[in-house]
């Protein structure tokens, strides 16, 4: 009898957690929304401003770079107070900011702003999936963390499309306004389940010199150099090419805010199909014979794109720059989490998320430089860089295979 109330208790308990990281993957996905619904808008909003749209496009990076920056200390504080405190402090902050921005009269009130946001919002992506790695097993993360990935995919679909889409019709405002609403009912929810989340084993803050020795050891590993580094490199690329496509698309095309709404909306629905399926394969097969064909994929696409080809066409390579997005970011995710131990992964994927959106805010400034030159040069600089990358992960992921299970798993 006690067993089966013991295992009636553990169902329920799993069940509670699944609808967890639901709320969790839903707050991910509306955070990667507002992230992506500004790039496209970057033409509409240099005509509002009455500014440059390379003066108007350092919204991006300052949201990017911001983001990245908080990364590094909310997992450091989720390791010492717990998670929920944190993501919770996170999701209120993005709240009020993102309702924040809609009151921009200026470029640089909305740069501002969104700097404030993503200092923010980083504290959720990153959390969640610490908290992947403090409940499951190495060899059951790639399908959770597929699941996430799957919702940010679905946050990135919609942003980019609807953002351009929707802003002739409800004004930019109002777009923010709604993305705060919509966050403020996942708080709520959210609280329902805070007594799920682990209570930590120390309520301080760690040393400054505990501190770099975590990051030392995460980083002291060829395993975790080479990771961080192509979490850096591929966020270089896929940021910086997807930044400008909103003004690629107006350039070539002469596209109006509708008609890059639509051109764009593929970005995003390849992971939000595919990213579990991805999640299952890694597990399986290993990352290996994934990572280096996401890289290829990614770099063939743009480099296509540097040539005069149908709107169609254009279309399609912006679906494969999504897919090779899906698969390469998510499972370089899954190697973070097998990087350091339980009591400071928070801290290991706060440095994930660091790097990655470093990363993203280096890309798209490196980019917008780069169109001094015009598109044709920039993306021909971009994909010849991750072609490269591609080839040497051939041979520097070859080791990224299936691990046998234990008794300890």
């Amino acid at each position: 009898m006690t067993t089966h109330t013991e295992d009636a208790n553990l169902q329920r308990r799993l069940q509670q957690h699944h609808r967890l990281f639901l709320w969790l993957a839903l707050a991910a996905g509306l955070i990667f929304f507002q992230g992506y619904m500004i790039a496209p808008l970057i033409p509409r909003l240099a005509t509002i401003f009455q500014v440059a749209e390379q003066e108007v496009g350092l919204i991006v990076p300052a949201y990017l770079m911001a983001y990245a920056l908080a990364a590094l200390f909310y997992g450091l504080l989720s390791d010492a107070f717990g998670r929920w405190h944190v993501i919770r402090l996170s999701l209120i902050i993005f709240v009020l900011c993102t309702a924040l921005t809609a009151t921009a009269q200026d470029a640089f009130q909305m740069t501002l702003w969104r700097l404030l946001t993503g200092l923010g919002a980083s504290g959720v992506i990153p959390l969640t999936f610490a908290l992947i790695g403090d409940l499951f097993p190495f060899r059951e993360r790639g399908k959770l963390l597929g699941f996430v990935f799957a919702c940010m995919e679905g946050g990135m679909a919609l942003g980019s499309a609807g953002g351009a889409l929707l802003e002739p019709f409800v004004r930019w405002q109002s777009l923010f306004i709604g993305t705060a609403v919509a966050m403020a009912i996942i708080l709520w929810r959210l609280s329902r389940y805070a007594a799920l989340f682990d209570t930590p084993e120390r309520v301080e803050l760690p040393t400054i010199s505990s501190i770099f020795a975590g990051y030392r050891s995460v980083l002291a590993s060829f395993r975790g150099q080479r990771t961080y580094a192509y979490v850096f490199f591929n966020g270089v690329f896929h940021s910086g090419v997807y930044t400008w496509l909103g003004l690629y698309l107006t350039r070539r095309y002469e596209l109006s805010d509708i008609g890059i709404g639509f051109a764009i909306f593929g970005y995003g629905v390849p992971g939000l199909l595919f990213s579990p399926l991805i999640g299952r394969l890694a597990d399986r097969w290993g990352r290996r014979w994934l990572i280096p064909p996401g890289l290829a994929i990614s770099a063939a696409a743009a480099a296509v794109m540097i040539f005069q080809i149908p709107l169609w066409m254009t279309t399609a390579c912006i679906l494969v720059l999504s897919l090779g997005y899906d698969l390469t970011q998510p499972l370089f995710a899954g190697i973070v989490t097998n990087l350091g131990g339980k009591d400071s992964l928070g801290q290991t994927m706060g440095l994930k998320v660091f790097t990655l959106f470093t990363g993203f805010g280096v890309g798209s400034l490196a980019f917008g430089e780069l169109l001094r030159w015009g598109f044709d040069d920039s993306l021909a600089i971009f994909s010849t860089a991750q072609l490269v990358l591609a080839a040497i992960a051939i041979v520097l992921f070859r080791n990224e295979a299936p691990k046998p299970q234990t008794s300890g798993e």
